[in-house]
């Protein structure tokens, strides 16, 4: 089983946004069973909260569901539990980094690396564009997927 974790700063905009993407992407890909999927946050200010309303929206909007998830903070021992711990923007790299001590395995990188790229995903919290921060995610979720879906046909 691949098991991955969507890291932002509050885990209540964009991490359960790729995490919602992702399961959606996963079950249409027909390899459900080989993934489990979490967000968490670097920050506590949101613990315990609900998902922004905006991310809950274009969820919706575009089809995808969600849950009644909270917001919650992730811990040093993720770093064991999961094989890959993906942050949205370069300041989540680092703070994932300060909570996990050092990547000494390579599991930790930034979402739109796996499409080529080396830009953050915005922070819709601050922008207010939910319909970026979303083709930003589904573009790096899409690319990631292919990935992994590769690596399990070559096993």
């Amino acid at each position: 089983m691949i098991k991955i974790l969507f890291v932002c700063h509050g885990n209540i905009c964009r991490s359960p946004m790729a995490e919602y993407v992702m399961k959606y992407l996963v079950k249409k890909s027909g390899y459900e069973n080989n993934f489990y999927i979490a967000s968490a946050a670097t920050s506590m200010e949101e613990i315990g909260n609900h998902i922004h309303y905006g991310t809950r929206m274009k969820m919706r909007e575009v089809g995808i569901p969600t849950d009644n998830r909270v917001a919650v903070q992730m811990r040093r021992s993720d770093y064991k539990k999961y094989d890959y711990i993906i942050g949205m923007d370069h300041m989540n790299y680092k703070n994932i980094l300060r909570i996990i001590g050092e990547d000494i395995e390579g599991k930790v990188s930034l979402l739109l690396e796996f499409a080529g790229s080396s830009r953050d995903i915005a922070d819709p919290w601050y922008t207010g564009n939910f319909d970026q921060t979303y083709e930003d995610i589904l573009e790096g979720c899409e690319a990631f997927l292919t990935q992994l879906i590769d690596t399990i046909k070559d096993k």
